[in-house]
């Protein structure tokens, strides 16, 4: 999870990133229809779309990559059309294809980067060998990128971003083509960042990605925002959710048939299903019944939609691919 617990509200900040109307076409096709973004610092936040919804077109906008064509943006305070360079001495992008140079060591990619940024010898090398150390890639440094493994070079890629120290980092698509550990490593790498008041602009098409890592999450869908807010919230938003009951007696199980009324009863499994939308209120409706009736529960369990149940409910896709470059 992230820094903080989801569903608990997130204390009032500053906007880190703020987008209003944003549009932008291709030609006659739309590809951003009016979209309407705020973005708290030090938070995780998670684009989701099926292909050709508009992600990657947001992310070249707010980092000054390409202009839109109507609409109002800031990113840590500044305009990307207005004053672009002030937006990028504040940002760090990494895309879905890594940066690295693999014929470098990591440590040169490092300070290559360092020099880019004008830290100068001492500062750059410093610089260098504190990502290295970060990022765990020390034993590493001297070794070309091109013999690390795909987990190795993406937190290379990652630790180029951040020579800048940047306020605000675009990942797209972080751990695309990682194995499950590599995957969970840069999970935390995230979190740790967002902890230290790094904003991160996250998109991804592992929906357990965003569950696990995001503050808010936002689905974006033939270039309109068709939700926002917490996983736990965008979950709510589907049916299917319930509370199952297990009980030991066959007697409780039809007292509390009798008791909860709308229920889906499985007398093999001793077990009752009530529809829920996974809240806190809804379980406390529950119990506060069951135990009005002094019905014995043996087991309680409450199960919500997940992400992929909204994605597919939000979007009809089953797929969140990145779209195609524009």
């Amino acid at each position: 999870m992230s820094s903080r617990r989801q569903g608990d509200p997130i204390a009032r900040q500053q906007s880190a990133i703020t987008v209003t109307g944003l549009r932008k076409s291709f030609g006659d096709h739309l590809v951003l229809a009016g979209v309407d973004l705020d973005v708290a610092e030090g938070t995780i936040f998670a684009l989701l779309g099926p292909n050709g919804a508009g992600k990657t077109t947001i992310v070249q906008i707010l980092s000054t990559q390409i202009g839109a064509d109507a609409g109002e943006v800031r990113v840590a305070g500044h305009d990307p059309v207005g004053d672009p360079d002030a937006v990028r001495a504040a940002i760090g992008v990494t895309g879905q294809f890594s940066a690295v140079d693999t014929l470098l060591t990591g440590e040169e990619n490092l300070i290559l980067m360092a020099d880019l940024h004008h830290l100068g010898r001492a500062d750059g090398r410093r610089r260098a060998a504190e990502l290295l150390g970060r990022f765990d890639l020390t034993e590493a440094a001297q070794r070309p990128a091109a013999t690390y493994s795909g987990g190795m070079r993406r937190r290379l890629d990652l630790a180029m971003t951040l020579v800048g120290t940047p306020r605000v980092i675009f990942l797209d698509e972080p751990t695309t083509g990682l194995d499950p550990r590599s995957r969970r490593t840069m999970w935390q790498i995230i979190r740790r960042l967002a902890a230290g008041g790094v904003t991160v602009f996250l998109t991804t098409q592992y929906l357990e990605e965003a569950d696990q890592l995001a503050d808010r999450v936002a689905v974006l869908d033939h270039g309109r925002l068709v939700a926002e807010g917490t996983s736990a919230e965008l979950k709510r938003l589907v049916p299917g959710g319930h509370i199952r009951l297990q009980f030991a007696d066959p007697n409780e199980l039809d007292s509390a048939a009798t008791a909860l009324g709308e229920s889906l009863r499985d007398d093999e499994a001793l077990a009752l299903q009530i529809p829920s939308d996974g809240s806190l209120q809804s379980l406390r409706a529950v119990l506060d019944r069951v135990d009005n009736e002094a019905i014995a529960v043996d087991g309680l369990s409450v199960h919500t939609p997940d992400l992929d149940d909204v994605f597919l409910a939000l979007t009809g896709s089953g797929t969140t691919q990145e779209e195609s470059a524009q």
